[in-house]
């Protein structure tokens, strides 16, 4: 006798969680010696599925600074360090983007943005610092950028990023929002690459790359369970943002995203820049 759909459907079910659980057990530990460090933030989770205990959560700029200090093998880090320090590779096809509205790289403003003679800046990532003065340069605009010191009490002019962009933006703020991901694409009509795995040359990497990539594709593959499962904001919010705001794709769309970014690094900053070196 034949099983009917629901004992098909169940047994399938049964069999999709084992071999969940299987991926989750060969990625346990599966770092070894290597240290990998990653962000804090919502955006990032679906990039340490299953590796998520061996990792080292920091801001992108301090991952950065650890990365400098050879205290890290690889981090999840903002595009910027790989473009102004030529000592690390770019591992291929896994990259924190987005295409247009982005919701967690923004920013608030009272007064019309042409008005702007300074604007506060949180400091945790150098690309969205980078990103806002290359946009305001392409406009004309050059005022001055100073560090944010705290998300309460806004002054007129402020760049959020990560989480708490995200909870400004979910408080009904009376600032006006300039999502810099819709403005970039707005301007190139490309995506824009906001993070990239950076591995520090010199050393054997191959089997970290190999499960810094199987990481990534568990991610995707469970990203239902990482939506549902996950805590921050309501659901909704996380299926929209995780779901659509946010890609993890590093393709030829995006390397011409970061192409043109360095193009007008070099054209609006003084800061010599490099060309990502991609590896596989």
């Amino acid at each position: 006798m034949e099983d009917d759909p629901q004992q098909i459907a169940k047994r399938l079910e049964r069999e999709n969680r084992t071999l969940i659980q299987q991926r989750e057990i060969d990625l346990e530990r599966s770092l070894g010696k290597f240290r990998v460090g990653s962000v804090p933030y919502l955006n990032g989770a679906p990039l340490t599925r299953g590796i998520e205990d061996q990792v080292i959560l920091a801001t992108p700029s301090k991952l950065g600074e650890m990365l400098q200090r050879d205290e890290l093998d690889a981090a999840l880090v903002s595009i910027t360090e790989v473009l102004f320090t030529d000592r690390y590779d770019v591992l291929e096809g896994v990259a924190v983007a987005s295409l247009g509205e982005v919701k967690s790289v923004l920013l608030a403003h009272r007064r019309p943005i042409e008005e702007a003679k300074e604007i506060f800046c949180d400091t945790a990532s150098l690309t969205s610092v980078q990103l806002l003065k290359v946009l305001l340069a392409e406009k004309g605009m050059s005022p001055e950028l100073k560090p944010l010191s705290s998300y309460s009490n806004l002054p007129d002019y402020a760049l959020l990023i990560g989480d708490p962009a995200i909870d400004f933006l979910r408080s009904s703020p009376s600032h006006e929002i300039w999502d810099l991901g819709e403005a970039w694409y707005s301007l190139t009509h490309l995506p824009f690459v906001y993070a990239v795995w950076a591995l520090r040359r010199g050393i054997d990497n191959k089997p970290l790359r190999q499960k810094l990539r199987e990481a990534k594709e568990f991610g995707l593959d469970t990203l239902d369970y990482l939506i549902s499962s996950r805590t921050e904001y309501d659901l909704e919010f996380r299926k929209d943002y995780l779901g659509w705001h946010i890609h993890y794709h590093l393709g030829s769309d995006e390397k011409r995203g970061i192409a043109r970014f360095a193009e007008l690094l070099r054209k609006h900053c003084d800061r010599q820049v490099f060309d990502p070196k991609y590896v596989s």
